[in-house]
């Protein structure tokens, strides 16, 4: 299907049964915490509740060259895991970054450059976020500055040559050309965490420098709801309805793009929307095994501290082909909706995640990211035994978010049968959180519980 190119974002903020809790100054600044130069418009977009914000022209006219993205019954991939419900694909691969983040990098660049920025420097951790900002920064005349995973970008450099084929500056992270960087231990080396401590601090020392980011912040989620929008018309014109929406998580873009257009919708018509699934990484689990609590959003420490679905900044994730799912933290609007029981959580191990991509490839002819098979062996799960006491009984919509053409080493690893995976212990989670202040009560648990406190 095709559906038309929106032409307005829509904002989940009107809808929300609770205000998102304010942000805190972070501990040892004297209240005031070094913020982020953000343009007045993003500011505006993560604070307001307004429910649709138009698109500038420019930013159409850049959409315009990949969406709207393709929408499709995926039928192959039904019969291969004997779904009992059908299953739709929304593809966002096919364009130069290879995922959804083109979608908010666009946007950035548009502001960033309107407000006189010169240079956009980032952190990425699969790397799709550095090539989607590497492109828009090319298209709207700025330079561009990426801090890569180290073990990411090792396991795949041409994602760094793309970056740098667009003109962007790369930085393997820890680059040592930060203060942060020299502080940290190895495996906070495989941290997006300190990817975007490094680019915080890098663009906070040089003048004409901003640091942007691609995933949790509520503006960037805003506009990645075209992704929800067009599903919505596409399954419309299919005269179809799914009962559950699934997207990976790393801080919650791809997912709030796909899914809170239809909290939106079922809040204004007053109608039960679908089940919202977020599947994250068992090695990341925040929105099963976290907490809410106030966590700082990077390594510096020195940005304000976000309500959030957590397992502590400072916890060493384990090692995964997933980079882009290896956060600590949860996007505070993601957060508040999975504190309210409008967002549900799957937690996938990496084996699983990449056999479904494996299906997906053999029968749709689809390579997807591995962060892409987390949402879909979660939907395969609603769609055939159900997971968690959540099944689908009309239909299954899932966000493939990129392509997986710079994975195919864990691909290898999969049909090798090399691949390990390794989830957190719960004493090592109990501990990284062990000092956080809760978002409601007294204290954080001292348990780490799987769903909504």
């Amino acid at each position: 299907m095709t559906a038309t190119l929106p032409t307005a974002w829509r904002s989940v903020l009107p809808y929300l049964s609770e205000p998102l809790p304010p942000d805190r100054t972070p501990p040892g600044s004297g209240g005031s915490g070094v913020g982020v130069n953000l343009p007045m418009e993003l500011v505006r977009q993560s604070v307001l509740p307004r429910e649709y914000w138009t698109i500038p022209d420019e930013v159409i006219a850049a959409y315009r060259h990949f969406r709207p993205t393709p929408l499709w019954r995926a039928t192959g991939f039904e019969r291969a895991i004997d779904a009992r419900v059908p299953i739709y694909m929304k593809y966002e691969g096919g364009n130069i970054s290879g995922s959804h983040k083109l979608n908010t990098a666009l946007a950035q660049a548009y502001y960033y450059k309107r407000a006189g920025v010169r240079e956009l420097v980032t952190g990425t951790g699969a790397g799709q976020w550095g090539t989607a900002m590497a492109a828009a920064c090319a298209l709207f005349g700025l330079r561009c500055r990426v801090f890569m995973v180290e073990s990411s970008l090792r396991r795949k450099p041409y994602r760094g040559v793309l970056m740098r084929m667009l003109g962007a500056e790369v930085h393997s992270s820890p680059s040592g050309l930060t203060e942060v960087s020299g502080q940290r231990s190895t495996p906070l080396g495989n941290s997006l965490s300190l990817a975007i401590g490094e680019a915080v601090e890098y663009a906070r020392n040089h003048d004409g420098v901003a640091f942007c980011i691609g995933s949790g912040e509520t503006y960037s989620i805003l506009h990645q709801s075209v992704i929800g929008l067009e599903a919505q018309a596409q399954l419309t014109e299919l005269d179809t309805q799914v009962d559950a929406v699934v997207g990976c998580v790393g801080a919650g873009s791809n997912f709030g793009g796909i899914a809170l257009p239809f909290h939106a919708a079922a809040a204004a018509e007053g109608s039960t929307p679908p089940l919202l699934v977020a599947a994250e990484s068992s090695t990341a689990p925040k929105l099963t095994r976290g907490v809410y609590a106030y966590d700082k959003t990077d390594a510096t420490g020195t940005g304000p501290m976000e309500a959030m679905y957590t397992i502590g900044s400072d916890y060493p994730i384990p090692d995964a082909h997933s980079a882009g799912l290896r956060f600590h933290g949860a996007a505070k609007v993601v957060s508040a909706l999975r504190h309210t029981g409008d967002v549900a959580a799957i937690a996938v191990g990496q084996p699983e995640s990449l056999d479904a991509g494996r299906l997906l490839t053999l029968h749709e002819q689809v390579l997807p990211a591995p962060e892409s098979g987390h949402a879909l062996a979660a939907a395969a799960r609603l769609a055939t035994t159900g997971a968690d006491g959540m099944r689908a009984g009309r239909g299954v919509l899932v966000c493939v978010s990129g392509h997986g053409y710079l994975d195919l080493g864990a691909y290898e690893q999969l049909l090798n049968g090399e691949l390990g995976d390794e989830a957190p212990v719960e004493e090592a989670l109990l501990s990284a959180v062990a000092g956080l202040s809760p978002v409601y009560g007294d204290r954080v648990p001292a348990a780490v519980a799987g769903g909504p406190a």
